[in-house]
């Protein structure tokens, strides 16, 4: 156990605002905390009477705490979240949040400006709007757009290649400004609504489309008229779906729920006044912080870290009230360099779209309870039907995928009583000395996998799954017996089974075993699952490989053929297979290739 002396790191404590860092024996740091008075923040880890079993575990481990001066409690905050972000503190609450947001993109720059869903850096010559939740609310506002304001969602290539209109035009979703059906000017009429309509300027838009049906109505064109009438009711048809519409700009609503050591978080974002959707999060704890702690991390690591929100709300409703709001809020103002308010004493539509996150974040923890419940009772029924002494808590499956043998892509999956963990899933992009062979892929994966399992001392597995026969599960159980891991890791292959029908799979086993549970068995539905995740994952790595190699081009291969000189070859000979009938005496006519590198293109295409 460390040696930590507690009391003398204390006296010799600052009493000002700062950061402190706790290490273990090894140096590594364990957790990242802020205070107003360090000297007091820090004493309290280090009382008599602790109740909280990961405070004692935490402190049993300490070592040493290096602490930080900062000149007020929101810059410390700001360091705090900085630390967090690049340590990942085991002892933390993490924030689990991979996936950058989607936004729907109108290519400004264009004549005849194009509407597309977005993810990624952005672009000059764009407008962006969002950020949107999820892409499914991107993708039903892009059809919403097209089919009231009818703006082109081709590709430039598409578009300019065009002599007659297409579907989308026949539809009533696009005006055809490819084949010159609109003029210019009526085109960038309606980029401007539809930018208005996104930007939550819905009220000007349906004022102006009212103006125009009345005229049109006026001057008896009584078709023009009902066209827009039916672009009115579809606007008040998603002003309806909305819980409300206002003028109050920029806001998100969160709310908290937690229930057995388990935490949910949900974000609602209403932007220009309209409920763009909402957003689940699942912050790792240890399943003993109060929600108000949680709430608290979660807030500085969603809005203190990188954001490409360029509407970013002026207003952060809580379901919860916290004791550090004024620091948090301090801190957002600073790096944001705008005044945010963090509020939760709210009423009228505000304390509704509370209401809403607060449910929605309990319907989504009740969700996850029930899938957890359902996959520990698999987890057991498995366990049952292997007989095991030794429980079953974490399950990896292989899976190898190629086209016939190009591009070989083995996937490893873990699943655990909570499910899938995504985190863990590795490729492997596998070369065997033959290509197709599956029994060579899956070999080098597995043993490329637990060699470095064993070297860097990481979690190994309770079961090894392997998507094939017995030829397949015999290979990895050669590389667990090699590795001298056969007394720690089980090994089992699940087949088809002779009638090839879900439900009928044969489990193999190293012993000889062979069991069929039958299609009603908890535990097979499990390794059904895992199973089809493992084809899915090594087929998407595949895909993305394939795809990749695909894409560039023979001459990549050749040393000495940069990007100039490829382009000066293809557009000399005006194709690959042109090239390759090629002389070395005519390729030195090439600019930029003489007479050495004309000989090595020849005998590249020819030896």
């Amino acid at each position: 156990m460390p040696d930590f002396d507690a009391k003398h790191f204390l006296d010799h404590c600052a009493r000002k605002p700062g950061v402190y860092r706790m290490l273990n024996a090894e140096g590594e740091v364990l957790y990242v905390g802020k205070a107003r008075n360090l000297q007091a923040r820090v004493s309290s880890y280090f009382q008599k009477n602790l109740t909280s079993a990961k405070t004692r575990a935490l402190v049993s481990r300490i070592a040493d705490i290096h602490t930080t001066v900062t000149g007020s409690e929101a810059e410390a905050l700001l360091l705090e979240q900085s630390l967090i972000k690049e340590l990942r503190p085991p002892y933390n609450i993490l924030l689990r949040d991979d996936k950058s947001y989607p936004y729907i993109r109108i290519t400004t720059a264009d004549t005849f400006p194009r509407i597309t869903f977005h993810r990624g850096s952005r672009r000059k010559g764009s407008h962006y709007f969002g950020p949107y939740p999820s892409g499914g609310a991107v993708r039903e506002a892009i059809s919403l757009v097209e089919k009231v304001f009818q703006i082109r969602n081709c590709s430039d290539s598409y578009f300019r290649n065009r002599t007659r209109p297409c579907l989308q035009h026949q539809i009533n979703r696009c005006t055809a400004p490819c084949v010159g059906l609109v003029s210019e000017a009526d085109y960038a009429l309606q980029v401007k609504m539809a930018m208005d309509f996104l930007d939550g300027r819905s009220r000007e838009v349906v004022e102006q489309l009212s103006a125009d049906m009345e005229a049109a109505a006026r001057d008896l064109a009584f078709e023009k008229a009902a066209i827009l009438r039916d672009k009115l009711a579809a606007i008040q048809a998603v002003q309806q779906k909305q819980y409300a519409e206002t003028g109050q700009g920029n806001l998100d609503a969160v709310a908290i729920e937690t229930r057995h050591g388990l935490a949910v978080v949900e974000v609602l974002m209403i932007r220009g006044g309209r409920i763009l959707g909402h957003r689940t999060f699942r912050p790792d704890t240890r399943g003993e912080e109060d929600r108000e702690e949680i709430l608290e991390a979660f807030l500085a690591q969603y809005y203190l870290g990188e954001r490409e929100d360029p509407a970013q709300p002026q207003e952060i409703l809580l379901s919860t009230e916290l004791e550090g709001a004024e620091a948090l809020q301090q801190a957002i103002a600073s790096q944001w360099q705008k005044k945010v308010r963090l509020a939760w004493r709210v009423r009228g539509e505000r304390a509704a779209w509370v209401a809403m996150a607060q449910t929605n974040a309990e319907q989504s923890l009740a969700a996850e309870l029930a899938a957890r419940e359902h996959m520990e009772q698999r987890f057991m029924a498995l366990e049952s039907l292997l007989e095991s002494e030794e429980p079953v808590r974490r399950i990896e499956c292989f899976d190898i995928s190629h086209t016939q043998g190009e591009k070989a892509v083995a996937s490893c999956v873990v699943f655990d009583q909570q499910g899938a963990r995504k985190q863990d899933y590795r490729h492997f992009n596998v070369s065997p000395p033959v290509g197709g062979d599956d029994y060579a892929a899956l070999e080098e994966a597995v043993r490329r996998r637990y060699q470095r399992v064993v070297k860097e001392q990481g979690r190994l597995p309770d079961l090894l799954l392997i998507d094939g026969g017995k030829g397949q599960m015999q290979r990895a159980w050669e590389v667990i017996q090699a590795l001298a891991l056969q007394d720690r890791v089980r090994v089992m292959g699940i087949g088809k089974g002779p009638s090839r029908r879900p439900g009928f799979e044969v489990l193999y086993l190293p012993d000889g075993q062979e069991l069929t549970p039958g299609p009603s068995h908890s535990g097979l539905h499990l390794l059904q699952q895992v199973r089809d995740e493992a084809h899915r994952f090594a087929l998407t790595g595949h895909r993305a490989r394939r795809g990749k190699a695909r894409k560039q081009s023979t001459l990549d291969e050749i040393p000495g053929i940069g990007p100039k000189r490829r382009k000066a070859l293809l557009t000399h000979f005006g194709g690959l297979k042109q090239l390759r009938n090629a002389s070395a005496s005519e390729l030195a006519r090439v600019p930029g290739i003489n007479a050495q590198m004309a000989q090595t293109l020849y005998d590249w295409f020819h030896d």
